[in-house]
């Protein structure tokens, strides 16, 4: 018998600017429709805790997709990790023993895919400073000293330093999705 394992996605570029709109209720509905159980939505930006007996996420954050664009009519890239997965993130997290970092400036860029050797050393030369951007297997720290709404650091040239799939949360909200998931 397979058992239930719990489920955290984030959608990539919902409800930003006005464009690609999906209230919660509605996005809850989606994942329900599929036979997701304990859905749990978290913040308007697209974060849906759940269960699941499917354990393949790569096959499921494309039925998700399919699903929403069905729904919605447009196509929103889905990541998903499970409870175990993101507590590493938390426990790796390269700026955790620095006392100077403020947790809603640290953003965690999460990937597709693991970086590889040519990723990584195409995101060491992009020019970051002040902020400062750490890499790890599937994830990517980022801080910025002086907030996320100016930032020298242009995430176009990181995307494009890794070629993959992402989307960014920040500090508070990884620990407070592990929070619910770790809940269920």
């Amino acid at each position: 018998m397979l058992k239930n394992m719990t489920v955290i996605s984030m959608l990539r570029g919902i409800n930003v600017g006005g464009s690609r709109m999906i209230k919660m209720e509605a996005l809850k509905a989606v994942y329900e429709s599929l036979g997701l159980e304990c859905v749990q939505t978290f913040i308007q930006s697209g974060n849906v805790v759940f269960r699941t007996r499917q354990c393949a996420l790569g096959p499921l954050g494309k039925r998700i997709e399919d699903a929403i664009e069905k729904k919605f009519g447009f196509r929103a890239d889905v990541l998903c990790r499970t409870t175990a997965e993101l507590r590493g993130v938390i426990q790796r997290n390269p700026f955790a023993s620095r006392p100077d970092i403020h947790p809603g400036k640290l953003l965690v860029v999460f990937l597709s895919s693991n970086l590889d050797d040519t990723a990584r050393k195409n995101l060491l030369s992009v020019k970051a400073d002040p902020e400062e951007m750490l890499a790890d297997a599937a994830e990517l720290y980022i801080y910025f000293p002086n907030g996320q709404a100016r930032p020298k650091l242009k995430m176009a040239d990181v995307e494009k330093a890794h070629k993959k799939i992402w989307t960014g949360r920040n500090w508070n909200t990884v620990n407070k999705l592990l929070e619910i998931a770790e809940a269920m």
